[in-house]
């Protein structure tokens, strides 16, 4: 595969300027500039970032309102649901929101969606259900900006519904009492790629800062919003790298069980991201993957050690055999590109029956890095195709997807990652579709860039390439 490789071209004067002023190493400094990181104050915060960094929750959009109604909830002793999805990202929102709630003395529960059964986000038989519990309030995390007639249904039973999700809205936003999203077209929050665990974080500040709290009973869940983030590979940025700086080090002294039995399960000796990213969230999301995904949030609201330990062990065995399923649909979708040769088109769209849901995104992730290609796998099951898709940077999936919207029947997501569903009749049209539209955006002609930031002399001569993938 061709990469393209491009040099910075660095300001040696702002370079010289930051080692001088902060007492750094050049290569430090030049990551800095090259990253347009030069403000005296961007330069503190990315290298020091305290909890004075955090922005005001209340330019999210709809933030003023939400918080009124679960306030009035909590004076009322109203009940809460919090409907949520099943990867890390989603369980530890859920648990975030619904440990801060407990402590404010609300009776709340959780719904999540089986993802082999019901898929991603709201349904109508799961609302249904909350309704037939008595609920009144529900809140949504993680999901709900693109549930429009879901939101709907909702609203016909009475039910009235806050949406906290970090997804892209479409056209039409839901008629719910508050949308928390800051990717909302009129969206004034100065950060818009928080996760969704990142969403509740700012939902649950302001709460404590309206109920007249002190610090601490926000922060303090800082761990489990630190592992919710790193794992959904948003970009540790701005908001979200003073979210991973500071939760990393709550991680490493985590009061929570099923934290701490899921870090000395992984048997990393450092905790840094990469523990995060290789240790815990693999782990957590083989639940939501194999269709247990209960069983991952309960680790994290247990407060029995001997269950938890029982939990950690569950979660180790589901993932051992996410990775036995993995690795066979890899080896079938490998074989189907290069029978068909699927490689040598613009985009790589798969379908087959019997293909585990929970598993083909990973293998779509997988295509596409092998192969630098838009890919979507889809699961041929009772007439409808059913699947996930990743891309490259440089091409919008999702936006790709609006184009193709005529032959789907429902679909969400971001830039570079998506899920859908559509009739299995529709395959070949969609495919086809999908392969016009890559076309025209002229994704061939996308190379993957390594960024050179300089070089790293060593001793006796030796000299490195040091390089940053954007």
């Amino acid at each position: 595969m061709n990469k393209k490789w491009e040099y910075y071209s660095s300001d040696e004067k702002s370079i010289e300027e930051i080692i001088e002023k902060f007492k750094v190493n050049r290569l430090l400094a030049t990551i800095l500039v090259n990253r347009g990181i030069i403000e005296e104050e961007k330069i503190r915060k990315f290298l020091e970032p305290t909890r004075d960094d955090f922005y005001d929750p209340f330019l999210m959009p709809d933030m003023e309102i939400a918080t009124n109604r679960v306030i009035d909830a909590i004076n009322n002793k109203e009940k809460i649901m919090i409907y949520g999805d099943y990867d890390v990202d989603g369980i530890t929102s859920i648990s975030v929101l619904q440990k801060f709630l407990e402590e404010r003395k609300v009776e709340v529960e959780s719904y999540i969606p089986n993802r082999l059964e019901e898929g991603y986000g709201l349904n109508k038989q799961a609302i249904k259900e909350i309704y037939d519990k008595g609920y009144k309030l529900m809140i949504t995390v993680d999901c709900g900006i693109s549930a429009e007639e879901e939101v709907e249904y909702a609203n016909s039973l009475g039910i009235t519904v806050i949406i906290t999700d970090h997804h892209e809205p479409l056209e039409q936003l839901p008629k719910a009492l508050a949308v928390i999203d800051a990717k909302r077209k009129d969206n004034t929050y100065p950060f818009n790629q928080l996760a969704g665990v990142g969403v509740v974080f700012k939902f649950i500040q302001a709460l404590g800062i309206k109920l007249g709290l002190e610090e601490k009973e926000w922060l303090k869940y800082l761990d489990l919003v630190c592992v919710g983030t790193i794992s959904d590979i948003v970009p540790l940025i701005d908001e979200n790298r003073v979210i991973a700086k500071l939760g990393l080090k709550l991680v490493n002294v985590t009061k929570n069980l099923g934290l701490k039995c899921l870090l000395e399960s992984a048997g990393y000796k450092k905790i840094d991201s990469g523990t995060i990213s290789f240790g815990i969230a693999p782990r957590v999301n083989a639940c939501g993957r194999m269709g247990h995904e209960t069983e991952a949030l309960d680790i994290f609201l247990s407060n029995d050690i001997n269950n938890v330990k029982q939990l950690s062990d569950k979660l180790n065995e589901y993932n051992k055999i996410r990775q036995e399923t993995e690795k066979s649909i890899v080896d079938k979708a490998l074989a189907m590109i290069e029978e068909n040769e699927e490689y040598k088109k613009s985009t790589i769209v798969l379908g087959s029956k019997g293909w585990h849901h929970g598993v083909i995104g990973i293998v779509s992730s997988k295509i596409t890095e092998m192969y630098f290609k838009p890919s979507i796998l889809l699961s041929f099951e009772d007439g409808l195709a059913k699947g996930s898709g990743r891309s490259v940077p440089g091409f919008d999936l999702h936006e790709a997807l609006c184009k193709c919207s005529n032959y789907l029947e429902k679909y969400g997501g971001h830039g570079m990652a998506v899920g859908l569903t559509l009739k299995e009749e529709n395959f070949e049209n969609f495919k086809q579709t999908f392969e016009e539209v890559a076309k025209q955006e002229k994704v061939e002609e996308i190379l993957p860039v390594i960024y050179i930031d300089g070089t790293v002399t060593r001793r006796r001569n030796e000299t490195r390439i040091c390089k940053a993938i954007k």
